[in-house]
């Protein structure tokens, strides 16, 4: 109970004059005070909670309406430009074992470069000088963060045997380099 409603109750039986009231009638009374107060108190509380709770259901509402349609006109535009922008997308499972061969402290290093030569290969990137002089510019590879730390994630000297990756081309020829779904 709060003490404001203890302090209630007390001034309320103290008001009570002594000399008429026996001490069973004084506890009955004390008790349906008390109950009488506590039935206040969780109506109020109860009152107030739902006010509390109707208000902050509404302003969600409003805040919610307000934010998905902006996010979903924003996803669908980036979902576009994106599948515009996309030509080829593939799932590869790279063999990275040969980085083992070689000294420790290179082999991080040399498992990064046996990507990029894999996806190079495999996405069909043309990188030379003849690519160049007929589109103006070479396309260019681009790899993940995450597909970065996920080989430098066990130091310089283990990277993994293998890793999954998804690489997307992009209409100009520039590929990109993700981790794999569940990776």
């Amino acid at each position: 109970m709060d003490t404001e409603v203890k302090e209630e109750i007390s001034t309320e039986v103290q008001d009570i004059p002594k000399e008429n009231v026996s001490e069973k009638e004084s506890v009955d009374e004390i008790g349906e005070l008390l109950s009488e107060a506590s039935e206040a108190s969780e109506a109020s509380e109860a009152s107030e909670a739902s006010e509390a709770s109707e208000a902050s259901e509404a302003s969600e509402e409003v805040i919610a309406e307000k934010e998905e349609e902006p996010q979903t006109a924003k996803e669908k535009k980036k979902k576009k430009e994106k599948d515009e922008n996309i030509v080829e997308e593939r799932i590869y499972t790279i063999p990275l074992g040969r980085a083992l061969v070689r000294p420790p402290k290179k082999r991080a290093p040399r498992a990064i470069t046996l990507m990029r030569d894999f996806v190079i290969r495999h996405m069909k990137i043309d990188l030379s000088a003849k690519a160049e002089e007929e589109h103006g510019e070479l396309p260019t590879l681009s790899i993940s963060n995450a597909v970065n730390e996920k080989i430098w994630s066990r130091s310089i000297k283990k990277p993994p045997r293998k890793i999954r990756i998804r690489a997307t081309k992009d209409k100009d020829g520039n590929v990109k380099i993700f981790l794999a779904e569940g990776e």
